[in-house]
């Protein structure tokens, strides 16, 4: 079964453009009829010349990472519905080897659980909880209250216009207790509040926000601690590394413990780029977290390495596509490969200086075919943000965090 799958994926799965039949798109072939990704071939830069193409890293006994960090934090991933299903077995496969904790990266979401009201669909979410508990991995909930991924129903009334305060609190309990009455304490943590800071620290506008108050992040934990007693709550947002938005989240746990109700952990993202946080911003955040005595939890773990004008994780901030800021479809130049792996263990050499306050990190994706980051901020780009790639391969940045966990 998995050379059918080889013969069949390949091409796309090394490449991540989805322009082959089988991968959902045109069967064309490069001239010459074979394609270089798969014959050790080169990649063009603008000036026409040619640099080889990186190969999978140098792991001679491809350590398992769950077991290479074993002493420092659990090792987390997101995974989607043909891997905790089983469809797709090889990176079913993958998942288990390597990781202890697992985070569903859509199936838990409101729009997906209750996408119409008092209607359950948990056909997804059981199949995600259940490979979790088959494999002996921690199952980490995404997401009780966010400004995206929310029907639309949520925010309305019987007529359409706005629900009330009480309403949509009364909704939100709901929610939450059914979730609690079919999962209950197998899921170790829950990521309460999505995103409600911006850069700034100011409360970003949303309906939450604009229905409820100022007060529906402490309304929503106070919730949380009553239904979920048994699972760490946290507070999860990108860019931490912003002295705004770090200062704001403090802020905000400090006053939620002050008002006696429970928020155990920060939940730093972490969608970065090759720049950005630099190492020290990183250090400053995770310090501030840990002097505040908030866990930690590393929670969207990847590191964008195309062009872009933003940075973050904000859906709504999105380019048109150009051909100038996907510059390796080809391959991944064997150069950007060695940068890319530098990046990755200098996050991770900070990350293992402050193991102490860590308790997790979760990489949002398995491969990188899979990463959302090939259709953000621009849709079709091909990417690499992630350690294993488009053949299920240990990357260079795979060795590099790796070689961090034995220092």
């Amino acid at each position: 079964m998995l050379r059918s799958l080889f013969s069949r994926y390949a091409p796309c799965l090394l490449c991540g453009a989805l322009t082959w039949t089988g991968c959902g798109g045109d069967s064309s072939l490069p001239p010459g009829g074979q394609d270089p990704r798969l014959t050790g071939g080169s990649s063009s830069s603008t000036t026409g010349a040619a640099e080889p193409c990186a190969q999978p890293g140098d792991v001679a006994d491809e350590s398992m990472l769950k077991t290479a960090f074993e002493d420092h934090f659990a090792i987390g991933v997101a995974l989607n519905n043909p891997v905790f299903s089983s469809v797709d077995e090889p990176r079913a496969a993958l998942a288990a080897k390597h990781f202890n904790r697992t985070t569903a990266e859509n199936a838990m979401k409101w729009s997906s659980i209750q996408p119409t009201e008092g209607e359950f669909a948990f056909e997804s979410a059981d199949a995600f909880v259940e490979f979790a508990e088959a494999h002996s991995m921690q199952v980490h909930g995404h997401v009780l209250v966010w400004h995206q991924q929310t029907p639309a129903w949520v925010f309305q009334n019987a007529s359409g216009g706005a629900i009330d305060r009480d309403g949509l609190l009364a909704r939100v309990e709901a929610h939450m207790n059914a979730l609690a009455e079919r999962y209950g304490s197998r899921i170790a943590s829950w990521d309460v509040v999505n995103e409600a800071f911006e850069d700034s620290g100011a409360l970003r506008a949303t309906p939450w926000l604009e229905i409820i108050g100022s007060d529906y992040i402490e309304q929503v934990f106070a919730m949380a601690d009553r239904i979920f007693p048994d699972a760490k709550l946290v507070y999860n947002d990108y860019s931490l590394y912003n002295t705004g938005k770090r200062d704001a989240a403090i802020a905000m746990a400090k006053a939620l413990r002050e008002a006696g109700v429970r928020i155990d952990a920060i939940g730093e993202q972490g969608h970065y780029n090759l720049t950005r946080p630099t190492t020290s911003e990183l250090d400053a955040a995770l310090t501030a977290f840990a002097a505040a005595d908030l866990d930690i939890l590393v929670t969207e773990l990847d590191v964008d390495v195309l062009p872009r004008d933003t940075t973050g994780a904000d859906l709504d901030d999105t380019m048109e596509p150009d051909p100038a800021i996907d510059p390796y479809v080809d391959c991944m130049p064997i150069s950007m490969d060695q940068t890319i792996a530098a990046r990755w263990s200098a996050l991770f050499g900070v990350y293992v200086n402050h193991a102490a306050s860590i308790s997790s990190i979760t990489f949002w994706g398995l491969d990188d075919s899979q990463s959302w980051l090939n259709n953000f901020p621009v849709r079709g780009r091909t990417n690499y943000p992630l350690l294993f790639n488009r053949l299920l391969q240990p990357k260079s940045a795979y060795a590099s965090v790796v070689r961090e966990a034995e220092l």
